[in-house]
């Protein structure tokens, strides 16, 4: 894999490389170092959860997604099908299958634009 901040190749290790021990029972992940850029991996395949993410694009993913979370725990979108209807919500916005791992700034200014 290469990393899209630096071109250079990230490394495939186990997450200890990034938090001390190893979390999960998924704990492969792609590592670039230079750029503190990573993703994890599908059952400790080579295959990533998403696109590789430095420090201000996991931040806002994770505060992107809370928004999402918390939007579509309440009013019209609080009941089993909640989930559904808020994924539907971003496909309507993308015109695609839609995954947080996967997202850039931009779309994620999009989705909190649209919240």
């Amino acid at each position: 894999m290469e990393c899209h901040y630096c071109k250079n190749p990230a490394e495939w290790v186990e997450n200890k490389e990034i938090y001390g021990k190893n979390y999960g029972k998924s704990y492969m992940t792609w590592l670039c170092k230079p750029c503190d850029a990573y993703v994890g991996c599908h059952n400790n395949t080579e295959r990533p959860l998403g696109t590789l993410a430095n420090k201000e694009l996991r931040t806002a993913r994770k505060e992107t997604k809370a928004k999402f979370i918390e939007k579509f725990m309440q009013g019209d979108w609080k009941d089993k099908e909640g989930k559904q209807k808020g994924y539907q919500f971003l496909e309507d916005i993308f015109n695609r299958e839609y995954h947080f791992g996967e997202s850039s700034l931009e779309e994620l200014d999009l989705i909190k634009n649209n919240l």
